[in-house]
């Protein structure tokens, strides 16, 4: 058995471990939980909260907030002169805290359109 082509000793390593319970003390079990688990608040959770739980049920607000919400980020750019690129301006809506939740609205309304109302969205894409 080759492990590669270019070798021609046979290797073969097995590691295992046993970690009985009394080795393992409480204390150190409660020190991995804490460490492991880190609680902390989110300050714009209700906001994100209150935008994930908006439904879109009215035609109108779905081409409204299909016409809001870009799909692409406007802020990316390549700066050219003369031709050639000088520098990218990356996406700047990723730094958004709420990119995710908006992005998601603007799917709900299209799917709302495409599915509910049997409208196009490819004007929207």
């Amino acid at each position: 058995m080759k492990v590669f082509n270019n070798t021609t000793k046979k290797i073969f390593l097995a590691s295992w471990v046993l970690i009985s319970q009394a080795e393992a003390s409480d204390a150190h079990v409660t020190q991995l939980h804490r460490s492991t688990s880190k609680s902390y608040y989110d300050i714009l959770q209700p906001l994100r909260q209150r935008v994930d739980s908006i439904q879109v049920r009215d035609r109108q607000l779905a081409h409204r907030l299909c016409k809001l919400i870009p799909s692409q980020c406007p802020f990316e750019r390549d700066v050219k002169l003369f031709g050639k690129t000088l520098f990218h301006i990356p996406p700047m809506c990723k730094l958004n805290p709420l990119y995710d939740e908006v992005v998601g609205l603007r799917f709900r309304a299209m799917c709302y359109l495409a599915d509910e109302c049997g409208e196009d969205v490819s004007q929207y894409c």
